[in-house]
């Protein structure tokens, strides 16, 4: 399970990075005839963000094993 929660967790932080870097540099985003609002980005930052430090933090060995 290890390697995939690295890849897993490495990928989550791709995904949270794009969305901090899109609400840094204000970038427009439009899917066919929606403009999505930057707060789907910041709901997107914080669910991915906490999925690849939970990802993470599943890779560590508990203590007293």
């Amino acid at each position: 399970m290890k390697p995939y929660h690295i890849v897993t967790g490495i990928l989550f932080g791709i995904v949270a990075l794009v969305h901090l870097l899109r609400l840094v540099n204000q970038w427009p985003l439009t899917l066919g005839p929606w403009s999505v609002s930057m707060s789907i980005s910041w709901i997107g930052l914080i669910v991915t963000g906490c999925l690849c430090a939970w990802s993470f933090s599943l890779i560590r060995p508990t203590r007293g094993k």
